[in-house]
This record gives structure tokens, C-alpha cells and sequence, in this order.
């Protein structure tokens, strides 16, 4: 059997401690002295991978970016899709997903974010647990449309447009749309942008500037959380804001969290019927 890699980002409590990454476990609540209580919340990276990409997905959420309280673990699925390049995957990654959050309640957790803006089983997930559940996809553009009237999607190739066709189909939102664009680069889910930057970094720029100029967008969001590095840069030099999705998805959830929120069980009922040791068979 295939265990998943986790990398686990521990509560902000005095002194900063560098990432600690523990592999084949899952991490168990912190005592924090009764000044605050431990809500930890789960990250399921959508393509399986060693600890050095789990690390490095992780970077996506700074330690200054989590709230006192709250701790974070990143966890690759234990099999699955591999580029996420077309239905074929996308069945691999929902499935998969599925099965990396299945238990999340019974382990613990408050909360179960999904690393792909794909938003993989974030329904089925939903259905399944009580705890809340977030995916990055429809967050994105939901942000983006509060930010702007229009907004683009800037990815790194067009074999991962069938994902936002299959949210903006689901979330309603093509009227929002200005344009999908892409730099035509095969990603690296695992080295993510490492030693491509100044390369990459200036394609996205460039296709960011024809959706403002000839699109009319006025948004620009990253067409995936494995573009997290491009944010600042982006930022920076575009005149419209840009959306980092991850980011925006675990704010969300720590301030749903913070307000007890969840999703309604009437718009996600649980199953009558569980099949739960289905899912843990995938991969085995």
C-alpha cells in the first residue's frame, strides 16, 4: 500500500519554528496552554507526490498567513492523476481526493481545503462530512468578482481549461468571464516555477496584459495554486489586482471557521448509505 507524504505547518505561538515535515503521519492536536485552542485544518494536494513537492506546495501559505490558532498540514493524495490534463485525471483527482478527506472528521481536523482549483469532490466531500470544505476554484472567482466586473484566467497551458469550463459552468459565472489565457508551458507540479521565474514569470505578465487591454479584464486570476510563486511578481507589475487562489481559499476558511460556519446540510445531504472503504481501496 501507497501511504500519502504530509508536511505540517505547526501553530504561531512566540518564537517562529522553521517547517517540519513528517512523513506517512498525520499530525495529532497541540495543548496550547488553554490560551487558545488548536484548530487544524487539512490540505489535500491533488496529484501524489514525495515530501519535497509536498513542501514545496506548501510554501504557498506563508507561517505569517495563519492565524494564531490554527495549524496547517499539507497531504498528498496516496495514487491518482498525474497532470490533471484532461476528464481521464479529472475522475482520478475527484476520486482521490475523496479518499485523502474522507476521514478527515474522525482525525480531527476542522477544516478540509482542496489544493487545486479544480475543486476536486469538493461536493462529494461536502456531502460526506459536517466539518466545512473549501476549494480555491470558485473562491478565485467569486474574490475576483467582488474586486472587478470582468476577469481573466491566466494559466500555464490550455489542457487545464476543461476545469474552469466545468466550474464556471457550475458556479454560473461565464458572464463574469473576459478571457482564458495560457503560456503554452507543460507545468512541473512538483519543482512548481523553481529556476524558470525570470522565463515564466514575463510570459504571464505578458498574457495578463492582453486579457486587461484586449479582453477587458480587470481582474486577473492564476489559473492554478501551483502558480503561487507568479503572485507577488504579478502584483506588482500588473495594474489590476490578482488573485492567488489557495491563498484566498484558506482566509476564507479561517474566517468561516472563526464564525462557525459550514456548509448547509440541506444543499449537501450525507449519504444513507457510506461506502467509505471504497474510496481507501483506490490505490491499494
Amino acid at each position: 500500500m501507497v501511504w500519502p507524504v504530509s508536511c505540517y505547518i505547526p501553530l504561531q505561538k512566540g518564537k517562529s519554528r522553521g517547517t517540519e515535515v513528517y512523513p506517512d503521519t498525520i499530525a495529532e492536536p497541540r495543548d496550547t496552554g488553554g490560551e487558545i485552542m488548536t484548530r487544524r485544518v487539512k490540505i489535500i494536494v491533488p496529484i501524489p507526490m514525495d515530501e519535497a513537492g509536498v513542501a514545496n506546495r506548501s510554501k504557498q501559505l506563508s507561517r505569517e498567513m495563519i492565524a494564531p490558532g490554527y495549524e496547517v498540514e499539507f497531504v498528498s493524495v496516496k495514487a491518482g492523476a498525474a497532470f490533471g490534463d484532461g476528464y481521464h485525471d479529472a475522475l482520478l483527482m475527484d476520486f482521490s481526493v475523496m479518499e485523502a478527506g474522507i476521514d478527515a472528521e474522525k482525525e480531527g481536523y476542522a477544516a478540509v481545503c482542496i489544493d487545486t482549483v479544480s475543486d476536486s469532490a469538493l461536493y462529494a466531500l461536502r456531502s460526506r462530512l459536517k466539518i466545512p470544505v473549501f476549494g480555491p476554484g470558485g473562491l478565485g472567482y467569486y474574490a475576483a468578482c467582488m474586486l472587478g466586473q470582468k476577469f481573466s484566467i491566466i494559466s500555464m497551458w490550455d489542457k487545464w481549461f476543461h476545469f474552469y469550463r466545468k466550474n464556471l459552468n457550475e458556479y454560473k459565472l461565464w458572464d463574469r468571464l473576459a478571457s482564458m489565457r495560457h503560456i503554452d508551458t507543460r507545468p512541473d507540479l512538483k519543482e512548481l516555477l523553481a529556476g524558470k521565474e525570470e522565463v515564466i514569470f514575463r510570459k504571464l505578465e505578458s498574457e495578463s496584459m492582453k486579457a486587461i487591454e484586449e479582453d477587458g479584464a480587470d481582474v486577473i486570476v492564476l489559473g492554478s495554486t501551483t502558480m503561487h510563486q507568479s503572485h507577488a511578481y504579478l502584483a506588482e507589475h500588473l495594474p489590476v489586482p490578482v488573485i492567488n487562489p489557495g491563498l484566498v481559499m484558506y482566509k476564507f476558511c479561517e474566517a468561516m471557521l472563526a464564525m462557525d460556519l459550514t456548509h448547509s446540510k440541506r444543499a449537501f445531504p450525507s449519504p444513507e448509505v457510506p461506502n467509505d472503504a471504497l474510496f481507501h481501496s483506490f490505490g491499494s
